[in-house]
């Protein structure tokens, strides 16, 4: 996996965590499967830009928050 995707997932479980979000609640508020974000945040899958918009319009973040 590139470090450039790393770092966006690393920035997924800092800002959820930052904001005291479960996976459970992050699944329920993005429409993606829990297992889906833990296989993300586990980096054993790539998440798609559609799948990063809707966690960071989930988490009331831009998706460009992931990559600055």
């Amino acid at each position: 996996m590139d470090s450039e995707v790393e770092q966006v997932i690393d920035k997924i479980r800092t800002f959820r965590n930052e904001k005291k979000i479960s996976i459970v609640q992050l699944s329920v508020d993005s429409g993606i499967s829990r297992s889906h974000l833990f296989y993300i945040e586990s980096k054993k899958t790539i998440p798609s830009l559609e799948t990063l918009s809707k966690i960071a319009k989930a988490m009331n973040l831009h998706l460009r928050d992931f990559f600055v």
